[in-house]
């Protein structure tokens, strides 16, 4: 099969006519902003995630930061994060004032695990009020042990799931526990930028079991404004003489944000989620031909460690290489995959690394984020490849490496 694209890029959205039909079906109506499309789309994804309520927004980033202000962080609070993340899993936790006490993670796989919580909370003392456990790359970190830890000391859990729609771990009795149930946890947040496995062009989620939180997220995405008049204040202002609530009345009891997700959003987003069973499974596909055509490079190359038990739903193909092993450079490495046509990534950069994080909290000492980091590289993965692209990706890369 020829491919159109110029170079293969390590991701990119998967977009067919149904989708245009269905964000096309919106500009042509009455709604183009938190209307039925939008009720619509968190309905389905409640349903396809098992919580009981599911809030859409702007992005992964709102719907991190609508998290936050939810569990009431504060200035004074801290926050564990795990060091290897997107830049918004901690600045989310800053823009609510709370301070951030970065975690380690496994070198071989980049996820945070109980001991190292235990170990940051314990760093932060009293003041740590909530953790963030990240799904990364769409596999996720022992769930059940972390929220122990968390259970243990009264933290809020709020799972960054932005890489992990459609995934599944294992609970202690066996059990199959989808991202998004928060069955270990307060809150999931999800993201559907284009290049994860659900795309909407710009938007994010949140999942709960809890219908305070969940309240709470609509009134703070949505400027701080409640028309819930059992919440009302002003009851004069708010109820005419009959008792009956005047049409046009709303409060704010605090600021919040104009964090709402539109209707052409959540169009596009409702028809992506009709097809996640088959773009997980098309992923999982392509996982298995690299891994299969990458083995005989090991232990030179070789893809994050995999978490026993779960049912990981890949957003990306992350390869752990020995750089100084094999003599080259992961920037030159990189430039002679894209002169060949092929587009790669890292992911990420650790946070505590970062100036911002650096300043504030002075040198840290995280050596499985910095092995994680040191060795790794994202390649191509998105619905669209085929066998030969995965083909030509692992070739290029022996042929560098040779």
């Amino acid at each position: 099969m020829k491919r159109s694209l110029a170079i293969l890029p390590y991701a990119r959205q998967t977009i067919d006519d149904d989708d245009v039909a269905a964000v096309a079906a919106v500009l042509r109506s009455d709604f183009l902003t938190t209307g039925p499309a939008t009720e619509a789309f968190e309905a389905k994804l409640a349903e396809v995630t098992g919580a009981p309520f599911a809030v859409s927004c702007s992005s992964g980033t709102a719907a991190l930061h609508l998290a936050a202000l939810a569990i009431g962080l504060k200035p004074g609070d801290r926050v564990v994060v795990p060091a290897i993340t997107f830049l918004a899993t901690a600045n989310a936790a800053r823009h609510a004032g709370a301070e951030v006490i970065f975690a380690d993670v496994a070198a071989d796989s980049g996820l945070m695990e109980a001991d190292h919580l235990a170990q940051a909370i314990e760093k932060g003392g009293d003041a740590v009020k909530a953790v963030f456990p990240v799904h990364l790359g769409g596999q996720c970190p022992d769930m059940p042990a972390l929220a122990a830890v968390a259970r243990k000391h009264g933290l809020a859990i709020v799972e960054d799931a932005c890489h992990a729609i459609g995934a599944e771990y294992s609970r202690p009795d066996g059990s199959a526990c989808a991202v998004g149930a928060c069955a270990d946890g307060d809150m999931a947040v999800f993201s559907f930028h284009p290049v994860k496995t659900i795309a909407m062009g710009e938007g994010g989620a949140i999942t709960t079991n809890d219908a305070a939180l969940a309240a709470r997220v609509r009134v703070l995405r949505n400027h701080g404004m409640t028309q819930d008049a059992d919440a009302f204040v002003h009851r004069d202002m708010a109820f005419d003489g009959d008792g009956g609530v005047n049409p046009w009345y709303y409060e704010m009891h605090e600021p919040g944000f104009n964090y709402r997700a539109s209707d052409i959003h959540c169009a596009l987003g409702l028809s992506q989620l009709s097809k996640l069973e088959k773009f997980v499974e098309l992923r999982r596909a392509l996982v298995e031909r690299y891994n299969e055509r990458l083995a005989p490079l090991a232990p030179r190359v070789r893809p994050v460690t995999r978490m026993p038990g779960g049912r990981p739903a890949w957003h990306l193909y992350q390869v752990l290489i020995d750089f100084e092993k094999i003599g080259i450079s992961r920037a030159d490495l990189m430039r002679a995959l894209r002169k060949a046509g092929i587009g790669t990534q890292v992911h990420y950069i650790p946070l505590h690394r970062q100036p911002y994080y650096r300043h504030r909290y002075g040198e840290l000492r995280l050596p499985g984020a910095d092995a994680f980091y040191a060795r790794g590289l994202t390649l191509p993965l998105f619905p669209a490849m085929t066998d030969r692209d995965v083909d030509a990706v692992v070739e290029s890369l022996c042929r560098v490496l040779s």
